[in-house]
């Protein structure tokens, strides 16, 4: 497109409109002013042949001088009686039209300008309750709770990107340092050096793995392959798959199913991914001499899995924040026992995807955790599809 030539005219400048106070203000008045007419031009087309119809059946001869008295002394009352009491109404109608009006413009500019503050990036920014029904509360009440996700969606996307930067950055400038080692032939390319670049390459290799498991849980819902699980079955097998690196540490890893058929709708792999996800986290947090124990319990709706352990546990503060990505309770905790912090992450998608919940409970620092998954339970005639999207549809209605 070329630019306007000097000559050419500019275009018209937009004309403002009045707010939506004035021009419900406007619309009150217009009403009021038509009631007005036409209340008297009722008055004055259908009032006077009446009254005079009535005076001739009273006896009152047409076209005598009681007859105009009357009519005139009829005219005047009609116009101060129905002419007060339109005047007092309209002015009342107006003021309160006015009240009204006013304060609806408020609430409707407050929250136009805190959208406007919202969508410069300022999510902090608050609409106070307007007190004028149930429908302005439910739209006050609704913007807070999009500004308050909204400034968790942000503080959770800088620290997603601070911590991503720091994963990264530690083995990268490993690696880096080592390089410059060798080429300025302070390092030889030993079996030490080859292990050290080795580990931090598998860092690396680890951090992308996690990251691209904790993406694909979040979008689980589109490529699970639900069926009917049995899930003592399912404990068993992870169980038994985790039992060596337990024996290993030296923790003591039990099990107890209090109902063997106890069924299911699910992905088989992406509850087994859980319950691995789960013991692993036990298994970090845990000394050497601690137990874990897996219980399955079920009830008439539900059926939970819970794994507890006599490890480090929890704080108050910091239980909230154990299923959020990167989180970890210690932040002083080395990178590479701590993990990456994104398994209990993993486990939460995969679960929500499931239309369950997952819990964590502690008594406190030394007092060991819990962590309860629970699943709505399923009958073998169930379609597994509609299971799962149901009871999806159901988690997502009952959730805060």
């Amino acid at each position: 497109m070329t630019p306007h030539a000097a000559g050419d005219a500019a275009p018209p400048p937009s004309r403002r409109r009045h707010g939506f106070g004035i021009r419900l203000l406007v619309a009150q008045a217009i009403v009021l002013f038509a009631g007005v007419f036409t209340t008297a031009l009722i008055a004055a087309i259908v009032g006077p042949p009446l009254f005079r119809e009535h005076l001739h059946r009273a006896g009152v001869p047409a076209n005598s001088m009681e007859e105009v008295h009357a009519e005139e002394a009829f005219t005047y009352a009609t116009v101060l009686s129905v002419g007060g009491a339109l005047a007092v109404s309209a002015l009342t109608a107006l003021g309160l039209g006015w009240y009204i009006s006013r304060r609806l413009q408020r609430s409707v500019t407050e929250v136009a300008s805190a959208a406007a503050e919202v969508a410069q990036g300022h999510y902090d920014i608050r609409v106070s309750p307007p007190e004028l029904g149930d429908d302005f509360e439910a739209l006050a009440s609704a913007f807070n709770q999009m500004a308050s996700r909204l400034q968790t969606v942000d503080a959770t996307r800088r620290r997603l990107f601070s911590d991503l930067a720091h994963e990264i950055r530690t083995p990268v400038s490993v690696l880096e340092a080592y390089m410059e080692a060798l080429e300025d032939g302070v390092r030889t390319l030993d079996s030490t050096t080859a292990e050290m670049l080795r580990d931090q390459t598998r860092r690396l290799v680890r951090f992308c793995a996690d990251f691209a498991a904790l993406a694909q849980a979040e979008d689980s819902s589109h490529s699970m392959e639900p069926t009917l699980v049995n899930v003592h079955r399912m404990v068993e097998k992870v169980v038994s798959a985790s039992a060596e690196r337990y024996t290993a540490k030296g923790v003591r890893l039990q099990s107890h199913s209090g109902e063997a058929a106890a069924l299911v709708m699910g992905d088989f792999q992406r509850l087994e991914q859980v319950l691995a996800n789960l013991l692993d986290n036990a298994l970090r947090h845990t000394h050497s001499g601690g137990s874990v124990e897996v219980t399955t319990s079920v009830d008439s709706e539900h059926l939970e899995v819970s794994v507890v352990d006599t490890g480090v546990g929890i704080t108050a503060e910091h239980v909230p924040h154990v299923f959020e990505r990167f989180y970890r309770a210690d932040s002083a905790r080395n990178r590479d026992h701590g993990g990456a912090g994104i398994g209990l992450a993993i486990a939460k998608a995969l679960i929500e995807a499931h239309g369950g919940t997952i819990t964590a409970r502690s008594d406190g620092l030394g007092q060991g955790c819990t962590f309860a998954v629970q699943l709505p339970k399923a009958s073998s005639r169930e379609d597994p599809a509609a299971a799962i999207a149901t009871a999806r549809g159901r988690s997502a209605t009952e959730s805060p």
